[in-house]
């Protein structure tokens, strides 16, 4: 049960609802009513901020689409975000991740039969979440493949939806079309 009761537009205040239809005039195309700019609407300001850093890191990240899905999901993962697994697995295997490693992330385990930069960048993600920092040979291996530009865009993505799931889990959002949590609990 979410602990935010779902806006309609005749509940928005002015502010909410240009924020809103700045959103949906966007590459998103709507408001996805179980996603987090939903729940960040309670704050107009904060959300049409964010939502730009979103729409950069989503559709213009100097990281290849796949890589980008990819870190997606190892931060989806990590923070047992499940609308964000929801949303963005499909996103992934369509840019080409191999649904294999998707399948084994998705249990919590190192993921088998990576590619070289598919294994850099979930190696600088882990240390990330797991440590608040990476190694230098993490840093090298993503700075060497795609430039400081590329490990810039990965942090910026990283905590972006770092950010993201903590709003849908604080938020308690329920899965939309009443599906079944896809991450299992991790020990």
């Amino acid at each position: 049960m979410t602990r935010f009761k779902p806006l309609t537009e005749n509940d928005m205040t002015d502010a909410q609802r240009k924020a809103a239809q700045e959103l949906a005039s966007g590459p998103r195309g709507r408001m996805n009513p179980s996603g987090p700019n939903a729940l960040l609407l309670r704050s107009p300001d904060l959300m049409s901020c964010t939502q730009k850093v979103g729409e950069y890191l989503r559709y213009n990240s100097s990281l290849p689409l796949r890589l980008n899905e990819f870190a997606i999901l190892v931060t989806a993962r990590h923070w047992n975000a499940q609308v964000e697994w929801i949303a963005h697995h499909p996103l992934a295997l369509k840019a080409g991740l191999d649904p294999a490693v998707a399948e084994d992330l998705k249990q919590g385990k190192h993921p088998a039969g990576m590619e070289d930069d598919e294994a850099a960048i979930y190696q600088f993600c882990r240390e990330l979440h797991e440590t608040k920092g990476v190694s230098d040979a993490a840093f090298k291996a993503v700075a060497d493949k795609f430039g400081e530009r590329g490990v810039i865009d990965l942090l910026g993505l990283t905590g972006y939806y770092t950010m993201l799931a903590m709003v849908l889990n604080v938020g308690q959002q329920p899965l939309p079309g009443g599906v079944a949590p896809p991450l299992p609990v991790l020990k």
